[in-house]
């Protein structure tokens, strides 16, 4: 069994923005395998999928970033889940906008939601999918930055973005975080 967080804010004020990334990959997954509606559980959004013969789990969670971590545990715990068979789909600031990079552990690197994560799960060895969001132009905060939607130019960018991150988190279930990082890491 294997787990695909993609982390965000819930409320339809984040919905669109930089730091809800995560939810957008999940929601296009979702729509790729014809998941039609999340159900509530673990603190979160909810769903699950049979591919091949491996149950799937997506999880939104809705604790808002910050608090991520306790609808992580909650899920791991529940389904007895390894760090490894996690992989949590996040914004990243260093990375520009249409460019992915996975990696197989890593520290939060300032981000709360993985620092939450880190937190609660006891360990930093879970998989994970960074999206570029690009960094604030000079005097802008990243905090508000991180909340504010993608400008009309990026979509383009966003969108084949997100369809990328899809294939990615496909192949990761097929075969596992070192060929998806040879494989996307260096495509994008």
């Amino acid at each position: 069994m294997k787990a695909i967080i993609g982390l965000g804010n819930p409320g339809r004020e984040y919905e669109r923005t930089r730091h809800n990334v995560g939810f957008m990959v999940l929601d296009r997954l979702a729509q790729n395998w014809e998941i039609n509606n999340y159900s509530s559980k673990f603190q979160g959004a909810f769903a699950e999928k049979f591919v091949g013969t491996e149950k799937v789990i997506l999880l939104k969670p809705q604790t808002y970033m910050n608090l991520s971590g306790q609808a992580v545990a909650s899920l791991a715990s529940f389904y007895k889940l390894e760090p490894q068979d996690l992989l949590v789909v996040y914004d990243d600031l260093d990375l520009a906008v249409g460019r992915i990079r996975i990696r197989a552990r890593g520290s939060s690197g300032g981000h709360n939601g993985i620092k939450s994560i880190i937190g609660h799960l006891g360990s930093e060895f879970f998989p994970r999918l960074k999206m570029g969001i690009g960094r604030p132009p000079v005097g802008r905060s990243a905090a508000s930055y991180v909340l504010e939607p993608f400008a009309k130019d990026e979509e383009e960018g966003l969108d084949a973005m997100t369809e990328q991150a899809c294939e990615a988190i496909e192949l990761w279930l097929l075969k596992g975080t070192t060929e998806a990082m040879n494989r996307f890491n260096a495509k994008s």
